[in-house]
């Protein structure tokens, strides 16, 4: 038997579907559904391969800007998604990015607790707490996937890491870095379970980031955008360490912060020489 047609186009920004789309860019719905948006070719791809299960796929061939998308429509149809087409007006609707590509996604959550954080050799892992900004978080995601990291572990998160706007400033990498979500005890007593030593980043620190042993099992521990890390995580920390600035300013960015203590980790793994 010949596989179903894709049903007509939807034409109407009215649609039912696309105000179901458009309503997920509210946190409280994509708690209620389990489920939240993709958008993008490279952001679909990674969560193809990453096995995420797409629900729903919403193509306008119109707004397409390559080649491949064709492709990768027929990879998400063979993963089990229903292939939705949509006029160009009702997609822009549904689309929460100013340029879009013609590509938009829905998924399926994926698990995220702390047991799926399993003993690995030597892991490092980024820690970070109530982060604000999805940007910001979703830049983390992406810079710890850079960095070769085991696992991000977002604890009592102030941003969803399943608003649409992570998913795009991570460019997928939230598909592809192991993800944690948990409350501040719960993963102190996972970290400590596994043997993984936590480096808190405060600005109250004597030691600098540098003189810090990053080698080894290692969790680099980054607190919010405001308020830095909690008295919580600075108390559990084996050490502290700051990111010495001789500039006017005494604040970095968190997501820059993490990345810069995430690559003299890498830096030190590199230097260090190799086991028996």
């Amino acid at each position: 038997m010949p596989p179903a047609a894709d049903p007509e186009p939807i034409t109407s920004p009215a649609n039912p579907r696309i105000k179901h789309l458009v309503r997920l860019r509210d946190r409280r719905e994509r708690d209620r559904s389990g489920l939240f948006l993709v958008e993008g070719y490279r952001e679909l791809r990674r969560a193809l391969e990453a096995g995420v299960e797409l629900t729903e796929l919403y193509c306008c061939p119109d707004l397409y800007l390559g080649e491949n998308e064709a492709a990768l429509v027929e990879a998400a149809r063979r993963a089990g998604a229903e292939i939705v087409p949509v006029a160009e007006v009702p997609f822009r609707k549904a689309s929460y990015r100013d340029r879009p590509e013609g590509l938009l996604g829905l998924a399926r959550q994926f698990p995220t607790s702390p047991a799926g954080l399993a003993p690995q050799p030597d892991p490092l892992l980024l820690v970070v707490e109530a982060i604000e900004k999805p940007g910001n978080l979703g830049t983390m995601l992406r810079t710890a996937e850079a960095a070769g990291a085991a696992a991000v572990v977002v604890c009592d998160p102030a941003t969803d890491p399943f608003n649409p706007n992570v998913v795009r400033a991570s460019l997928g990498t939230l598909f592809t870095v192991p993800l944690v979500v948990a409350d501040t005890p719960g993963a102190i007593s996972r970290l400590r379970e596994l043997g993984i030593r936590t480096v808190a980043t405060t600005p109250s620190a004597s030691q600098a980031h540098w003189e810090a042993d990053l080698t080894g099992p290692v969790a680099v521990v980054v607190g919010s955008e405001q308020y830095g890390l909690s008295d919580a995580w600075l108390a559990a920390a084996d050490c502290r360490v700051v990111i010495p600035m001789p500039g006017a300013v005494d604040s970095l960015n968190a997501a820059m912060a993490a990345g810069i203590v995430l690559f003299e980790a890498v830096r030190q793994r590199a230097a260090a020489p190799a086991g028996p």
